[in-house]
């Protein structure tokens, strides 16, 4: 899509107001909104924020950043209303440089996903992962700040209260935002769910998973309820975590971690591919596991390493 197409459907489906969201180092969505005016303005010259605020990203001294809206990441937030229909642009972050110009900023999650994948690219490789994202809804917080249960409920069990009336209306949401479900339930730990995403190219599916957790947010708290995706939010219970499906694709679209002759299934290109995470899960734990409440859930007994 260009910016001409995107100014057209932006004027037909009589949007009001624009979200530009962007992710910090931690993967929560943050955003800006502007009205639907400011749009063609944005779209050319970038919308400035406050980095130094963000966490991770930049020093009071040297604030100001720069979101670059992606044009391709154009989608209508479907939980609005029609009088203050909303869409929204995922943006990449830049700085300013000494000489006036701008360059992309490195702590962007954004970017670092990016420059990963075009090392892939030159070697014909497509990066693709699907997610199971994990998140707990609780009625509300109590007085000490514990949350209070919204369900009983474990593994896989059928309910039919108001949280699963919840993950229908999500799922239904995504849907209209073009992403691909394969399936919801509830999880092992009481009023913990779970969506399973039918697996995409990274880039689009990193793109998506901030819109899953917006979409969650929004719709648990039109019903009242309140969405937690810390790793660990019930002592005792099991935590949540985003299980990350992985693949390589050559350029002929063919799956190059599959053997049919392996015992496993397994090609050495797939065992290799573990091996470097083995090596690196160290390093990987700053990414995957970057509160000090991550490292409450990963002790043994409760499906964590």
């Amino acid at each position: 899509m260009d910016q001409k197409r995107l100014m057209k459907k932006v004027k037909d489906e009589n949007i009001k107001f624009i979200n530009f969201q962007f992710s910090d180092i931690f993967g929560h969505v943050k955003s800006t909104n502007k009205p639907v005016q400011e749009l063609e303005e944005a779209l050319e010259k970038g919308v400035w924020f406050d980095g130094s605020s963000i966490e991770g990203f930049a020093r009071i001294q040297e604030s100001d950043s720069l979101l670059i809206p992606d044009i391709d990441t154009f989608a209508i937030l479907p939980w609005g209303t029609e009088e203050d229909k909303e869409a929204r642009l995922i943006c990449d972050v830049y700085v300013p440089t000494k000489d006036g110009k701008i360059k992309p900023f490195i702590g962007d999650p954004r970017f670092i996903l990016k420059q990963q994948l075009k090392k892939a690219q030159k070697k014909g490789l497509t990066y693709n992962i699907g997610p199971e994202i994990e998140f707990f809804i609780f009625k509300e917080v109590d007085d000490s700040g514990q949350p209070i249960l919204q369900d009983r409920a474990g593994y896989f069990d059928s309910t039919h209260d108001g949280a699963s009336h919840i993950r229908k209306e999500i799922l239904r949401h995504l849907k209209s935002l073009d992403i691909v479900m394969e399936m919801d339930h509830h999880e092992v730990a009481p009023s913990q769910h779970e969506v399973n995403v039918h697996y995409n190219q990274a880039l689009k599916m990193a793109d998506a998973i901030l819109t899953i957790k917006s979409t969650i947010q929004a719709v648990v708290q039109k019903h009242g309820y309140l969405a937690s995706f810390m790793p660990k939010p019930l002592a005792g219970e099991n935590g949540s975590g985003m299980h990350i499906h992985q693949s390589l694709f050559d350029s002929e679209e063919k799956n190059i971690f599959y053997d049919p002759d392996d015992k496993y299934r397994l090609s050495q290109t797939a065992y290799h591919f573990l091996a470097g995470q083995l090596k690196h899960a160290r390093a990987l734990s700053a990414v995957v596991a970057p509160t000090v409440n991550s490292y409450k859930r990963l002790v043994p007994g409760y499906e964590a390493p």
